[in-house]
């Protein structure tokens, strides 16, 4: 299962069954999240930002240093606190992962998987809540729908790998970062079977 709302290729993570147990755990994937899509930061601002404390956010963020997925940004620091960034743009996630031989590593995966769910109902929440908030624009582009098919696992796996082929096609589209008409728009896609109950 990937991420698809991150770019593939060597700014990618793959996760493995040690980085994935360094990493599965919901204040060090809302650490995470926050220094991906917002930037290099420090300690006391993300305990700001996500309601904890500052003692919490950094011995979380120094576990995440542990097993690479953040490092000192220097360039940011003008006094004594220390600035963190991510290392990487994405993350990959291997479904062997759910049946490894390990059980440690199978709840961590599962752990994991119900983390990022939950990330995207957040995400999504928010977006209601605030959003009048934004210009005419955005609060008038947006999109919250769902469709139920009758597909195989085969079609299924070609649906998925078109949607994030088309996801992809406009990775390199949009204007310069700074530009006051861009926003970062968060893509969220999810392919899975329904149990419904049959009558004859």
């Amino acid at each position: 299962m990937n991420e698809p709302q991150e770019p593939q290729g060597p700014q990618v993570r793959s996760l493995d069954a040690r980085s994935l147990r360094g990493l599965a755990h919901p204040l060090r994937m809302q650490l995470l999240d926050a220094l991906r899509h917002g930037g290099p930061a420090t300690a006391s601002q993300l305990a700001a930002k996500l309601g904890e404390s500052s003692g919490a956010t950094s011995y979380h963020l120094r576990r995440l240093a542990a097993h690479g997925f953040i490092e000192d940004a220097p360039e940011h620091g003008k006094g004594r606190e220390r600035w963190w960034k991510a290392v990487h743009k994405g993350l990959r996630f291997d479904d062997a992962l759910l049946t490894d031989a390990n059980p440690d590593v199978r709840g961590a995966a599962d752990l994991y998987l119900h983390e990022v769910a939950t990330t995207q109902t957040r995400d999504l929440s928010t977006w209601l809540g605030n959003r009048l908030t934004w210009p005419k624009e955005w609060s008038q582009t947006w999109d919250m729908s769902s469709a139920t098919l009758r597909l195989t696992p085969e079609l299924t796996r070609e649906l998925v790998e078109k949607m994030h082929a088309l996801v992809d096609t406009y990775r390199d589209r949009a204007p310069v970062e700074d530009d006051t008409d861009t926003a970062q728009v968060r893509i969220h896609t999810h392919a899975f079977p329904l149990t419904t109950d049959s009558t004859d």
